[in-house]
């Protein structure tokens, strides 16, 4: 997975050479990662569309949120081209209209229920879906309230599944947090300890 390039801001065009320079260079397949909330640099669909044609690009991480965004998109890919989601707050909107699946944040949590979730929306089973998505939401906002990965460590901790412990720059999970976390994995159906 290869993120768009960040602070120096380039052009689309800049980024389509980026991307093609690498995956022409490389002889594993590409996922593009669209990022914009930490690059600051935004890949267009058209763009997108354009790197497709690419043999060793097979997908995209698209983290834009915008459910119009992967309509777009869509209509300039083939059909055999990969649409993850990388924003789990519409996870399951955007596997309702064609993506593919999700790179999430909030499934290193609730593993077991972000995979029922995508396995739902695929199957069109909208209602159970729903309801799914809607007991994630508190967990996916507890999970932002500061930089990733700092809450997700931390919940994962929680979990007993690591020490709770982060490198620098990030710093430990604010205490002021800590009841808003446990209450969404509450709600979420994790279980802690």
């Amino acid at each position: 997975m290869i993120v768009v390039p960040y602070y120096n801001k380039p052009t689309q065009e800049g980024i389509y050479k980026h991307f093609s320079v690498i995956a022409d260079n490389l002889d594993k397949p590409v996922m593009m990662y669209n990022v914009p909330g930490r690059t600051v640099a935004d890949m267009q669909p058209e763009t997108v569309g354009r790197l497709s044609k690419n043999k060793n690009i097979i997908g995209i991480k698209e983290a834009t949120g915008d459910i119009k965004r992967l309509t777009a998109i869509k209509e300039l890919v083939s059909s055999d081209f990969l649409l993850f989601s990388g924003d789990d707050f519409t996870l399951y909107p955007f596997i309702k209209e064609g993506g593919h699946g999700v790179i999430t944040v909030s499934g290193n949590v609730a593993p077991a229920q972000v995979a029922k979730l995508c396995r739902l929306a695929t199957e069109g089973q909208h209602e159970e879906a729903i309801t799914l998505d809607n007991s994630l939401q508190a967990l996916n906002s507890a999970l932002f309230v500061e930089s990733n990965p700092i809450p997700v460590k931390w919940a994962v901790s929680q979990m007993g599944l690591m020490e709770e412990w982060i490198r620098l720059p990030l710093t430990s999970y604010e205490s002021q947090f800590h009841s808003q976390m446990i209450k969404a994995m509450n709600q979420a159906g994790v279980v802690i300890g």
